[in-house]
């Protein structure tokens, strides 16, 4: 995690098209979500921004996607 102008960063493994959905936290301060939505037309990356907002209890717009659109492994930046 690191913190850069009032936001806080941080990686993501992404897990599409998994049975469920889930987010857990490393113990290095990375996340690994599991969603259930296909890689297709940014459908997995919203799940996996949905899941994090709900998982930390913040909403929705203070989660952003910094790196990672095509990858499963991701940069998310909470917003302040």
């Amino acid at each position: 995690m690191t913190a850069a102008g009032g936001a806080t960063r941080f990686r993501v493994k992404a897990h599409p098209k998994s049975s469920r959905s889930r987010v857990e936290r490393r113990e290095d301060g990375s996340y690994e979500v599991w969603v259930r939505e296909a890689p297709d037309k940014g459908r997995a990356n919203e799940a996996v921004m949905e899941a994090l907002a709900g998982f930390l209890g913040l909403p929705r717009s203070r989660v952003k996607l910094r790196s990672g659109a095509a990858s499963r492994h991701k940069v998310i930046e909470l917003r302040s």
